[in-house]
C-alpha cells in the first residue's frame, strides 16, 4: 500500500459533476497492491493522520501539526497501478481504509470520490513557506 499526501488549499473530484470538495487539508492518492493486508491499512491511516505537515496555529513554525491536530479535511482517491489489488477486493479494502480514517478522526471531513469511474481530482497546492 502507498500513499502520495499533498497538502492543499482546497481539492475536488468530478464525475460529469463535483462530486466531492474540500478545504484546506490533505488529498491522498492511496494505490492498494494485491498482496495488502488489514495491517497495512491500519499501518496507513495512523501514519497520515500523525504526519506532521502543518504549520502551529501561529502559522510562524512549520511541521509541527498534523492534519488531525490542525482539524483540517481529507479527500481520498484510488488511482489504477500495474500492481492493484483486483477491483471488487480493492474496494472492499479502499472502503475499509475510509471507514477507519472516519473512526480515527472526524467523519464529516473525510471525503471521496466514486470508487471505479473516471475522475477528474482537482488540486490546489499549498507550498507554504
Amino acid at each position: 500500500m502507498r500513499a502520495v499526501l499533498q497538502r492543499v488549499l482546497n481539492a475536488s473530484v468530478t464525475v460529469n459533476t463535483q462530486v466531492s470538495s474540500i478545504d484546506r487539508g490533505l488529498c491522498i492518492l492511496l494505490g492498494i497492491a494485491f498482496d495488502d493486508t488489514i495491517d497495512d491499512l491500519e499501518y496507513m491511516v495512523k501514519k497520515i493522520l500523525k504526519v506532521r505537515v502543518f504549520e502551529d496555529e501561529k502559522g510562524e513554525e512549520m511541521w509541527s501539526r498534523s492534519v488531525k491536530d490542525a482539524e483540517l479535511e481529507i479527500l481520498c482517491d484510488k488511482p489504477s497501478f500495474h500492481n492493484a489489488m483486483k477491483a471488487n477486493e480493492s474496494k472492499e479494502m479502499y472502503s475499509t481504509f475510509l471507514n477507519r480514517l472516519k473512526q480515527e478522526y472526524v467523519e464529516e471531513r473525510i471525503k471521496d470520490g466514486v470508487f471505479g469511474e473516471k475522475m477528474i481530482v482537482n488540486i490546489v497546492n499549498d507550498v507554504g513557506y
